[in-house]
């Protein structure tokens, strides 16, 4: 399916979660832009959509534009008026909410060079200032004060996915606990307690891919029970972790030396997970197959 076209300029207040915002459009498949000054915008938005561009744009604009704040909001108005699949998004919160978040944060205002003698809540005020022609213009405003920042990032994939935008991919990867854990992993499961077919002589050179190992891990009823288990855990998380724009969620199956129970668990649990429907591709990956021992 492809992509519908969608250019969305994300702009407002510092500290409000226009960044989230802008992570999150990647994630969902946009190619971003942030703090591009305003005279560029339309040649880059004409490139970025041209023949073999790409069809969804993010642009993030704020404060720091400065020189060209004055020109943002026309500029705006010359690419609507063009037909262009245009939308404003204004990420706004309360001063008081802005304040805190920075004394939590401990970074600097970005016009604290600009007004150095300023305190916070004055900065905050002349930024709200400068914004106001640019909020005017925006198709949405959201105020992120009652929103943490998984429930602001839910509500741009909510608002902005839509028809066409990459789903998640579910990795089930394999592992050896000798070898260390994998640290991307989000869920992870020892299946260390199996019997292992390292101490069978004629399975122990062979992986946990070839059909007599595998045979050897998963027909049995602890492996059956364990494999029902994980289906009933991870059937109906996938379309949630999806839902909070997810890209990739791996899950990490290890055992001694991520040779053979790990493997063929892996491969079996994969195809499970995959005829009831997961959400994206399901993806296997056998981290330590190839090591020794």
């Amino acid at each position: 399916m492809s992509l519908a076209r969608s250019i969305v300029v994300v702009t407002g207040m510092s500290g409000a979660g226009r960044s989230t915002a802008i992570h999150t459009l990647e994630d969902l498949g946009y190619f971003c832009i942030d703090n591009l000054p305003t005279p560029l915008i339309a040649q880059a938005v004409a490139l970025c959509t041209g023949d073999g561009g790409h069809p969804r744009i993010g642009i993030g604009m704020d404060v720091r534009v400065r020189a060209f704040l004055d020109e943002a909001d026309d500029e705006i108005a010359r690419l609507k008026s063009r037909g262009e699949p245009f939308t404003v998004i204004f990420i706004d919160a309360d001063d008081s909410v802005l304040v805190r978040r920075y004394s939590e944060s401990r970074r600097p205002h970005p016009l604290s060079l600009e007004l150095p003698e300023a305190d916070l809540p004055t900065m905050i005020r002349a930024e709200r200032e400068r914004l106001v022609d640019l909020r005017a213009r925006a198709d949405r405003v959201v105020d992120t004060s009652p929103l943490n920042v998984h429930e602001f990032r839910r509500l741009m994939v909510e608002v902005f996915a839509g028809a066409g935008a990459p789903r998640m991919s579910t990795r089930i990867v394999s592992f050896g606990f000798r070898h260390g854990i994998p640290i991307e992993a989000d869920l992870m499961f020892d299946v260390r307690y199996l019997p292992n077919p390292h101490f069978v002589p004629e399975l122990r050179p062979r992986p946990g891919t070839d059909p007599a190992v595998a045979a050897y891990v998963v027909d049995r009823p602890e492996s059956a029970e364990l494999l029902d288990e994980l289906e009933r855990l991870l059937v109906p998380l996938l379309p949630r972790y999806a839902r909070e724009g997810k890209v990739v969620l791996t899950v990490a199956i290890g055992c001694t030396g991520g040779r053979h129970r790990s493997v063929a668990l892996a491969e079996a649990l994969a195809r499970r997970i995959g005829a009831r429907g997961a959400p994206g591709d399901v993806i296997v990956s056998h981290r330590d197959l190839e090591r020794g021992g």
